[in-house]
């Protein structure tokens, strides 16, 4: 195949190389007569499915970093193996998005050049490859992170109006290798299929925004005040989970609750503790590496021996650590595992809140760490307006020992309560905005939880939610403004405006590529003729 005007054959040749990994038909000797096959357009198609596939799931990664590191701390506790997995995860998305983009642009440039589409076999078992990959992945993630398919949907309220106009503005750019290709090709059935498949897309795309909704489209004066923030065991992006630290960390970040996790030791004192063993997040292992590490099985003597910041500067559970200061690092191998005791008295003297769940619900003296844990708050002298109970187990009966501290519930509202509810603790996936917004309009404290990335907090900021708890309160304390925020008329006018850029482009393309057709037609047939009359001349 000749190569066309405006596309010389070292450029062709470099395009070809890397596509076909045939280099000996990269010359325009060997190159004569080769085609593009049937064959080779379902390899393209392939190609770009494997792309989309590919993008989606580089999309979906970026959605669940916000919630990556409980995938870390379930990793280490099933395999005691500590990996910031996230960078795997990254990483390995990057290399196949680069990969299938790659390829795709490579075959759109031969398109356009009028070069074979001939998709060397190397290439095609790597695509396949790459398609069972993000399959297992998406497969993976549906059977035991389904939750996420939630937080797919919060981030298309987030991303949906710059998803429509990347969308379009993709879809637009293809109209030129898709306008040449149909110019080149012969059958008339293909021609009228791809085109009525282009133009269906065209116009769901120029429609879609109908269907996209986002609490963000709204009015600068209608926006709700900036959710208060919640420190999620404190501030463990600066300082080792549930220490003292960590809690005076997260109020130098202006949060509002410190929310922890309490335990009962072997002798009845009440400790700052999220996981059932003390594995993860102390040298239990170095001090009694003979004795199970269940941290209620340990004395308040025996727990006190314990380094419980070390861990922090080893392992680095999030990227932070690495900016600490020297002041800070010495801080932190001197945390020890704090008593709910000294806890208290930090937030009486911070004049903050706090928040608690008491765990294991399951043990069997579960009724006695509630009492155990009620004295130690009556006896603290903090004021009880500034305890945020969460455990359901045995609610009645601290609502009669202690009543003024307040009762948070970590489910919906029912439809005939009994009582009131005036403050619930969920997951972010559970409540939608509009579920967010009838809640504000009823008085009911809403906090979500965990919310560390600062799309999502925009999202939930315009909803109206009144609370989050987060791993990152000195990134979220920094924002003044949601990332976004438009009033439905700025939003329609862009809609408008895109969507007749795109279409005028699609027009320009086609017509521009029709002409140049014409004109490379005769100049082709000619070549033709002559080609035929010196053969002619030769035979005879």
């Amino acid at each position: 195949m000749a190569d066309p005007p405006g596309c010389c054959s070292t450029c062709a040749t470099c395009l070809l190389c890397p596509y076909s990994c045939q280099w000996i038909t990269a010359k325009k000797k060997k190159r004569k007569g080769l085609r593009t096959t049937k064959c080779d357009c379902s390899w393209f198609l392939f190609l770009f499915c494997v792309f989309l596939f590919t993008l989606v799931w580089l999309y979906f990664a970026i959605i669940i970093l916000n919630d990556f590191h409980n995938f870390n701390e379930f990793i280490f506790r099933q395999r005691k193996l500590w990996l910031d997995w996230s960078l795997v995860l990254l990483i390995a998305t990057a290399v196949l998005i680069s990969y299938s983009s790659v390829l795709l642009v490579l075959a759109l440039c031969l398109q356009l050049c009028g070069q074979p589409l001939k998709l060397h076999w190397v290439h095609k078992i790597l695509l396949i490859l790459t398609a069972l990959v993000v399959a297992a992945a998406f497969t993976g993630l549906g059977i035991k992170w389904a939750e996420e398919w939630k937080s797919a949907r919060i981030s298309l309220q987030a991303t949906g109006p710059f998803l429509h106009i990347g969308t379009v503005g993709g879809m637009t750019l293809l109209a030129w290798p898709l306008a040449s290709f149909i110019y080149r090709t012969r059958n008339t059935g293909l021609r009228v299929f791809l085109l009525l498949v282009y133009c269906a897309v065209m116009m769901a795309l120029y429609l879609a925004p109908l269907g996209i909704t986002s609490p963000c489209i709204m009015e600068e004066n209608q926006l709700p005040p900036k959710p208060a923030l919640v420190g999620h065991r404190g501030a463990p992006m600066l300082a080792p989970e549930n220490t003292l630290m960590s809690l005076h960390k997260a109020v130098e970040c202006d949060v509002q609750v410190f929310e922890t996790d309490v335990m009962v030791s072997a002798d009845g004192v009440p400790f700052l503790m999220h996981d059932e063993e003390l594995t993860r997040t102390t040298n239990v292992q170095a001090v009694f590496p003979d004795r199970a590490a269940q941290s209620t099985a340990f004395n308040w003597t025996d727990l006190q021996r314990l380094d419980a910041g070390s861990w922090f500067l080893e392992r680095r559970p999030f990227p932070t650590v690495q900016s600490l200061s020297p002041g800070d690092r010495n801080e932190t191998t001197k945390q020890r595992i704090p008593s709910l005791e000294q806890a208290l008295e930090a937030a009486k003297q911070s004049n903050i809140s706090i928040m608690f769940d008491l765990r294991p619900e399951n043990h069997s003296d579960y009724q006695n760490f509630v009492n155990v844990t009620l004295g130690v708050i009556l006896q603290s002298g903090i004021p009880l307006q500034q305890v945020l109970w969460l455990p359901d187990g045995f609610r009645e009966d601290v609502k009669q020992q202690a009543p003024g501290v307040q009762q948070v519930y970590g489910r919906k509202r029912l439809k005939n309560e009994k009582e009131p509810v005036l403050h619930v603790n969920l997951p972010y996936q559970d409540m939608s905005s509009e579920e967010i917004r009838q809640y504000r309009q009823d008085n009911i404290s809403v906090n979500l939880y965990v919310v560390n990335q600062p799309w999502l907090f925009s999202v939930l900021w315009c909803s109206g939610v009144s609370s989050v708890t987060t791993n990152a309160c000195q990134v979220l304390k920094e924002m003044k403004h949601p990332i976004w925020l438009l009033p439905s008329s700025t939003y329609l006018m862009i809609w408008i405006v895109v969507d007749c850029v795109s279409f005028l482009i699609i027009i320009w393309a086609f017509f521009l590529l029709k002409k140049c057709s014409h004109r490379r037609r005769p100049a082709e047939s000619e070549t033709d003729v002559l080609l035929t009359k010196i053969n002619s001349l030769m035979q005879e």
